[in-house]
């Protein structure tokens, strides 16, 4: 293969009631679509529109996995300092 394999991202959504959702994927744009179409997560489904707020890119499953587990664990105040680019990585 060449070195154009596809990334991987850790992403957040704002959501339309001001809550965040935390999720991973290997494409971002599709996935930010489906969320908005109503086939995303459950979560989303019922507060859409989402807008994509944050993300970071990854070679690999495991570690965009890892970092939305990471990320899901963070207090609402930690998030919003790392959709500023004040928060470093895990």
């Amino acid at each position: 293969m060449d070195n154009q394999e596809k990334q991987n991202y850790t992403y957040m959504v704002a959501c339309s009631d001001g809550s965040l959702y935390t999720g991973w994927t290997n494409d971002l744009e599709k996935r930010v679509r489906s969320h908005n179409e109503g086939k995303g997560a459950r979560y989303t489904k019922s507060r859409r529109p989402v807008e994509l707020v944050w993300h970071e890119a990854f070679p690999t499953k495991e570690e965009a996995m890892r970092r939305e587990y990471e990320v899901k664990q963070l207090t609402r105040k930690e998030k919003e300092a790392l959709i500023r680019g004040e928060g470093s990585r895990g």
